[in-house]
């Protein structure tokens, strides 16, 4: 059994789309990511002090992670499912994952913090960040104009990361427009059971 310490922000979103489409049994316990780390799981901060989400702990092979991305990653080491063995196709799959967890995020995220936690943000900070955002989504979108996934022919662990950050981002796309691979892709896989299920988890508002 696997436990999954989580929030519904986009990083805690990336490892339950990842158990829902690996089809691994887990249990999910809802972290509130904004209250003291003294009141959090203690099983939890023993796996990351600093006690941000998401946290999986696998008892059946006694591993415990912190980040998303290593998280994503061990659980298709795990299963040998979204992450090609083959040496090309693999660092391809790593390229476009490394192009979510850091271009995309580092665009993102202070759009999330100036607008939720500094609201008296200036409008043309905000918009500094957003057009960085819509820069890398460009990219994202020229990709997906060669190829129907990000790293190619098949659905891959790039994929799964990018999905919550470009979903949780539709108000932003639908007023600037454009990109219409990018939008084609995000129908394609919001509409897997896995990601719509992994989306609803847990069951708490998102932030």
């Amino acid at each position: 059994m696997i436990d999954l310490y989580s929030a519904r922000t986009t990083n805690g979103l990336r490892a339950s789309i990842m158990l829902e489409e690996l089809g691994l049994p887990y249990r999910v316990h809802a972290v509130d990511f904004d209250a003291d780390n003294a009141t959090k799981p203690a099983e939890m901060m023993a796996v990351n002090p600093a006690g941000s989400i998401p946290v999986l702990i696998d008892h059946e092979t006694g591993v415990s992670l912190s980040q998303s991305f290593a998280i994503m990653l061990y659980l298709c080491e795990k299963t040998g499912r979204f992450l090609p063995q083959e040496p090309v196709a693999r660092a391809q799959v790593l390229q476009w994952m490394s192009f979510v967890m850091t271009d995309v995020i580092s665009a993102t995220h202070p759009i999330f913090v100036l607008t939720s936690e500094l609201k008296d943000t200036p409008e043309p900070i905000i918009r500094h960040y957003e057009a960085r955002l819509m820069r890398f989504l460009g990219q994202a979108d020229a990709q997906l104009g060669r190829t129907p996934f990000l790293a190619g022919d098949e659905i891959s662990v790039a994929d799964f990361a990018l999905y919550p950050t470009a979903a949780f981002r539709q108000k932003l796309l639908d007023r600037v427009g454009g990109v219409p691979n990018l939008r084609r892709w995000l129908t394609e896989v919001g509409a897997r059971q896995g990601v719509a299920r992994g989306m609803a988890v847990p069951e708490t508002p998102a932030h």
